[in-house]
């Protein structure tokens, strides 16, 4: 009697312990960017991005609809391809994710919008600042930075009103991205009086411009912008310094990289860059941006590239509308996450417009000494 009784406890904590354990909840996050390529270096950053909010949730304990909520992170590769983003949504719709921080580049974030979309699943691109993301009509698509309009234009502006650029020429890589930002940079410049005396184009995967940077420097230009990212941006600061173009190099957050000065080998002379970044903090905010990349450096023996900090905020926001929703299920939380407003993150203050679009977005404008970035000023 005694050892069947010993048994009945023990079955009857069996069966408590499993039902403690069905309480709770799996919430499957999704990532994608580049972590393979010539900007695999930016795909992973913005990866631990991701993998540093989803520790430090877990760790939390974060009750949603009063069951615990355990978070898995589905990474995936999509090489800055658009067919392979497409792939890769494809495949993390069908792992029935309940949500999904990236694309990384506009060119994967865009075509792969759709898919999520249709799905029902919410995307926030911590990166993507072609302005077409957000303007297709998508309910489920939103960014936690300012688009190319803002940025483009006010790195044109700079370039006429501070820089003092007489004489402007543009490239830019023909991809969403790259072509995007360029293009608000000509309006910008236009806009404040300005003129572009030449305009060429390659292409992301180019390492040679010798002709285009030859045409270039026929016109004798005092300011080089290009639309496009640090793994083409560093060959070609190295390859106008070999032709003598002493110009000044602009370019936007796709340039404005830790990971630019290698790239360009030591042809880059202090203060020769500048380049944006689509965000920033200023005063108290400072702070907290800088405890995170202490503690990216710690975990992940790595300085932050770029966005990671902009993919650890989105990961929290989608987390935080679950929260709020009561439910990880996309259709439930969605209203919750349109509705974010005044989300106190390490990038700043993130409410969504009517658009998914980030509110009132920051800029902060880089240039380089020493081989190290150099913020010069935060702009709204």
């Amino acid at each position: 009697m005694k050892s069947q009784w010993k048994l009945s406890a023990g079955a009857l904590l069996m069966v408590s312990v499993g039902v403690a354990f069905a309480q709770d909840m799996v919430v499957k996050i999704g990532h994608v960017g580049p972590t393979s390529g010539a900007i695999a270096h930016l795909g992973k950053d913005n990866e631990n991005g991701a993998r540093m909010a989803i520790d430090e949730l877990n760790a939390k304990g974060v009750m949603i609809g009063g069951k615990k909520a355990k978070f898995e992170l589905l990474a995936e590769d999509d090489a800055g391809d658009p067919k392979q983003g497409t792939a890769a949504a494809q495949k993390l719709v069908d792992s029935k994710v309940n949500g999904v921080v990236g694309h990384l580049n506009s060119g994967t974030s865009i075509p792969a919008s759709k898919v999520y979309s249709d799905a029902g699943i919410p995307q926030i691109s911590p990166s993507a600042t072609n302005p077409k993301f957000t303007r297709q009509g998508y309910k489920t698509t939103f960014r936690v930075v300012a688009d190319d309009v803002h940025l483009g234009g006010t790195l044109g502006r700079y370039a006429v009103d501070q820089l003092k650029g007489k004489v402007i020429a543009v490239i830019d890589d023909r991809t969403a991205y790259g072509q995007g930002v360029a293009d608000e940079f000509e309006k910008g410049v236009k806009g404040k009086g300005g003129a572009i005396a030449k305009r060429e184009f390659t292409n992301d995967k180019a390492t040679d411009f010798t002709a285009i940077l030859t045409n270039i420097k026929a016109v004798k230009p005092d300011v080089v912008f290009f639309g496009g990212m640090d793994a083409v941006a560093g060959p070609m600061i190295r390859q106008m310094k070999q032709l003598g173009i002493n110009a000044k190099f602009m370019g936007g957050d796709g340039i404005c990289s830790s990971e630019l000065p290698k790239l360009a080998a030591g042809a880059m002379a202090d203060g020769q860059v500048v380049c944006a970044e689509a965000g920033g903090v200023e005063g108290e905010q400072k702070a907290g941006m800088e405890k995170f990349r202490t503690d990216f450096k710690k975990k992940f023996n790595a300085d932050v590239q770029v966005y990671a900090p902009y993919v650890y905020d989105a990961t929290n926001v989608l987390v935080a509308a679950m929260v709020k929703a009561g439910s990880a299920d996309p259709a439930k939380y969605l209203p919750a996450l349109a509705a974010t407003s005044g989300y106190k993150g390490v990038t700043g203050t993130i409410s969504f417009d009517e658009k998914g679009d980030v509110k009132n977005g920051a800029l902060t404008l880089y240039t380089y000494k020493g081989g190290n970035r150099d913020q010069i000023a935060v702009v709204r």
